[in-house]
Protein backbone atom coordinates (compact mmCIF):
# COMPACT_ATOMS: atom_id res chain seq x y z
CA UNK A 1 0.00 0.00 0.00
CA UNK A 2 1.18 3.52 -0.69
CA UNK A 3 1.12 6.08 2.11
CA UNK A 4 -1.88 7.72 0.43
CA UNK A 5 -3.71 4.36 0.48
CA UNK A 6 -2.78 3.80 4.12
CA UNK A 7 -4.03 7.29 5.00
CA UNK A 8 -7.29 6.67 3.14
CA UNK A 9 -7.79 3.32 4.88
CA UNK A 10 -7.10 4.85 8.30
CA UNK A 11 -9.43 7.79 7.66
CA UNK A 12 -12.18 5.43 6.48
CA UNK A 13 -11.69 3.09 9.44
CA UNK A 14 -12.00 5.97 11.94
CA UNK A 15 -14.74 7.80 10.02
CA UNK A 16 -17.26 9.33 12.38
CA UNK A 17 -15.02 8.89 15.44
CA UNK A 18 -13.98 11.84 17.58
CA UNK A 19 -11.26 12.33 20.16
CA UNK A 20 -11.85 13.24 23.83
CA UNK A 21 -12.24 16.89 22.84
CA UNK A 22 -14.85 16.09 20.20
CA UNK A 23 -12.53 16.70 17.23
CA UNK A 24 -12.52 14.34 14.22
CA UNK A 25 -10.21 11.44 15.08
CA UNK A 26 -8.45 11.70 11.73
CA UNK A 27 -6.87 14.95 12.99
CA UNK A 28 -5.02 12.95 15.64
CA UNK A 29 -3.88 10.37 13.10
CA UNK A 30 -2.59 13.11 10.79
CA UNK A 31 -0.77 14.83 13.65
CA UNK A 32 0.93 11.60 14.73
CA UNK A 33 1.97 10.79 11.14
CA UNK A 34 3.31 14.33 10.67
CA UNK A 35 5.11 14.07 14.00
CA UNK A 36 6.80 10.84 12.90
CA UNK A 37 7.84 12.48 9.63
CA UNK A 38 9.18 15.57 11.46
CA UNK A 39 11.19 13.33 13.82
CA UNK A 40 12.90 11.66 10.85
CA UNK A 41 10.70 8.59 10.59
CA UNK A 42 10.65 6.51 7.43
CA UNK A 43 7.65 5.51 5.29
CA UNK A 44 7.04 2.30 7.26
CA UNK A 45 6.84 4.28 10.49
CA UNK A 46 4.60 6.93 8.92
CA UNK A 47 2.25 4.20 7.68
CA UNK A 48 2.21 2.70 11.17
CA UNK A 49 1.44 6.14 12.60
CA UNK A 50 -1.65 6.41 10.42
CA UNK A 51 -2.75 2.96 11.66
CA UNK A 52 -1.48 3.17 15.24
CA UNK A 53 -4.93 3.13 16.88
CA UNK A 54 -6.85 1.15 14.25
CA UNK A 55 -6.58 -2.30 15.84
CA UNK A 56 -6.76 -1.01 19.41
CA UNK A 57 -9.98 0.88 18.65
CA UNK A 58 -11.43 -2.06 16.68
CA UNK A 59 -11.55 0.20 13.61
CA UNK A 60 -9.63 -2.49 11.70
CA UNK A 61 -9.17 -6.12 12.64
CA UNK A 62 -5.91 -7.91 13.23
CA UNK A 63 -6.88 -10.07 10.25
CA UNK A 64 -7.14 -6.94 8.07
CA UNK A 65 -3.68 -5.91 9.26
CA UNK A 66 -2.22 -9.38 8.64
CA UNK A 67 -3.60 -9.44 5.09
CA UNK A 68 -2.85 -5.81 4.20
CA UNK A 69 -0.16 -5.09 1.60
CA UNK A 70 2.12 -3.55 4.20
CA UNK A 71 5.65 -4.37 5.22
CA UNK A 72 6.09 -6.76 8.12
CA UNK A 73 7.88 -3.95 9.97
CA UNK A 74 4.87 -1.63 9.64
CA UNK A 75 2.59 -4.41 10.88
CA UNK A 76 4.94 -5.15 13.78
CA UNK A 77 4.96 -1.47 14.79
CA UNK A 78 1.17 -1.24 14.70
CA UNK A 79 0.86 -4.35 16.86
CA UNK A 80 3.56 -3.12 19.24
CA UNK A 81 1.76 0.17 19.92
CA UNK A 82 -1.64 -1.54 20.24
CA UNK A 83 -2.59 -1.68 23.92
CA UNK A 84 -4.11 -4.95 25.09
CA UNK A 85 -6.92 -5.18 27.61
CA UNK A 86 -5.61 -5.54 31.14
CA UNK A 87 -1.99 -5.18 30.06
CA UNK A 88 0.31 -3.52 32.59
CA UNK A 89 1.97 -0.32 31.28
CA UNK A 90 5.40 -1.86 31.89
CA UNK A 91 4.62 -4.77 29.56
CA UNK A 92 3.25 -2.40 26.93
CA UNK A 93 6.35 -0.18 27.14
CA UNK A 94 8.69 -3.19 26.94
CA UNK A 95 7.00 -4.39 23.73
CA UNK A 96 7.35 -0.93 22.17
CA UNK A 97 11.02 -0.74 23.13
CA UNK A 98 11.64 -4.25 21.72
CA UNK A 99 10.09 -3.44 18.32
CA UNK A 100 12.21 -1.66 15.74
CA UNK A 101 10.67 1.70 14.84
CA UNK A 102 7.82 1.61 17.36
CA UNK A 103 9.29 4.05 19.87
CA UNK A 104 9.24 6.94 17.38
CA UNK A 105 5.56 6.29 16.59
CA UNK A 106 4.62 6.13 20.27
CA UNK A 107 6.68 9.24 21.02
CA UNK A 108 4.75 11.16 18.36
CA UNK A 109 1.45 9.79 19.67
CA UNK A 110 2.26 10.84 23.23
CA UNK A 111 3.42 14.27 22.08
CA UNK A 112 0.12 14.94 20.35
CA UNK A 113 -1.95 13.45 23.17
CA UNK A 114 -0.14 15.64 25.71
CA UNK A 115 -0.37 18.82 23.62
CA UNK A 116 -1.45 21.53 26.08
CA UNK A 117 -3.88 22.97 23.52
CA UNK A 118 -5.65 19.60 23.24
CA UNK A 119 -5.66 19.03 26.99
CA UNK A 120 -6.92 22.55 27.73
CA UNK A 121 -10.41 21.80 26.40
CA UNK A 122 -10.89 18.84 28.77
CA UNK A 123 -12.27 19.04 32.29
CA UNK A 124 -9.65 19.36 35.02
CA UNK A 125 -9.97 15.80 36.34
CA UNK A 126 -9.55 14.28 32.88
CA UNK A 127 -6.71 16.64 32.05
CA UNK A 128 -4.87 15.72 35.27
CA UNK A 129 -5.45 11.98 34.80
CA UNK A 130 -4.23 12.01 31.20
CA UNK A 131 -1.23 14.23 31.94
CA UNK A 132 -0.10 11.78 34.63
CA UNK A 133 -0.76 8.77 32.38
CA UNK A 134 1.25 10.23 29.48
CA UNK A 135 4.12 11.29 31.77
CA UNK A 136 4.31 7.79 33.26
CA UNK A 137 4.43 6.19 29.81
CA UNK A 138 7.10 8.65 28.66
CA UNK A 139 9.19 7.69 31.70
CA UNK A 140 8.72 3.95 31.08
CA UNK A 141 9.88 4.50 27.49
CA UNK A 142 12.89 6.60 28.56
CA UNK A 143 11.47 9.71 26.89
CA UNK A 144 12.44 12.22 29.53
CA UNK A 145 12.79 15.95 29.06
Amino acid sequence: MTLAQVEAAARAAHSGQTDKAGRPYAEHLRAVAEGVRARGGDEEQIAAAWLHDAVEDDALSTQWLREAALSSRTKDIVLAVTKRAGEPPETYAARILATSGALLVKESDLAHNADPARLAVLDEATRTRLTEKYARMRALLGLVG
